[in-house]
């Protein structure tokens, strides 16, 4: 795994990747997000990982005395700095002591729905390994792997084909919103978390989506399974799918969560 720094005046080279897939990351639009969002990155180091013969964005922020490293996959069709949930989550975590790896996921075309992102979903299980394999080289004996909605189908995916050897690279997973779709696209996968030994947090708004909250108690029955006296589940108050007004309560529960561990 190879991994640069990214100066903020440059450009983001992305290499097609030689692996065939049903279907296919849309690399061009990956491109025009880093060249877009690379130069105003105030927060954190804009830093490239490399996962399957091609190149992805990813920021980097140290916290002061870190805990561990938390790895975040955003939701469907964003960033790696998305104004909601990910760029609030990756400065507020560091700034409660904990380095964040904040990844590009594979995206589609803007009109792209749940059933699209299935066929790509493969394609995130090398970047989950290639930023964790990173936080790993940078000393982090705690690593943590975080993903937001679409981001956790993606991680689920990766889990459920990943041996064990793999998923030793993680401590401890959060799921935020996770289970969400879109209209009559229902989940073609199950969550994988009873076969998760790991620490689990489960946390969704209570606000948000009704696949979301309707598959609350079966991915709660899924944890309790698992049996990690550690894992947990919360609902927040008044926030919605996306945490919009409410990234306060959403690094707050993150944090005091992790420092569980």
């Amino acid at each position: 795994m190879k991994y640069s720094l990214l100066p903020l005046s440059m450009g983001f080279a992305l290499i097609a990747s030689s692996t065939l897939l049903a279907a296919e990351p849309d690399l061009e639009r990956e491109q025009r997000m880093a060249d877009e969002i690379v130069d105003v990155i105030w927060d954190g180091e804009a830093i490239e990982l490399e996962a399957e013969g091609h190149n992805f964005l990813a920021i980097y922020m140290e916290a002061d005395e870190p805990k561990g490293t938390v790895v975040i996959a955003h939701g469907r069709g964003y960033h790696p700095d998305w104004e909601t949930v990910v760029n609030p989550l990756r400065i507020g975590l560091a700034e409660a002591g904990w380095n964040t790896l904040s990844i590009q996921m594979p995206v589609l075309e803007k009109s792209a729905k749940y059933y699209d992102y299935v066929e790509i979903f493969d394609a995130a299980g090398p970047r989950i390994e290639a930023a964790l394999q990173f936080a790993k080289e940078q000393g982090s004996e705690k690593r943590v792997l975080l993903a937001h909605s679409c981001g956790s189908h993606m991680a689920m995916r990766w889990i459920k084909n990943s041996p064990a050897s793999a998923l030793s690279q993680f401590d401890a997973y959060v799921g935020i919103g996770m289970g969400a779709t879109d209209y009559k696209q229902p989940m073609v996968e199950p969550f994988q978390l009873e076969s998760m030994k790991m620490p689990v947090l489960d946390l969704y708004g209570f606000n948000d989506y009704p696949a979301v909250l309707r598959m609350a108690p079966d991915r709660l029955q899924m944890i309790e399974v698992a049996g990690n006296p550690k894992s947990a589940q919360i609902a927040v108050q008044g926030a919605d799918h996306y945490f919009k007004g409410k990234s306060e309560p959403l690094v707050s529960n993150v944090s005091e969560w992790l420092d569980t561990l």
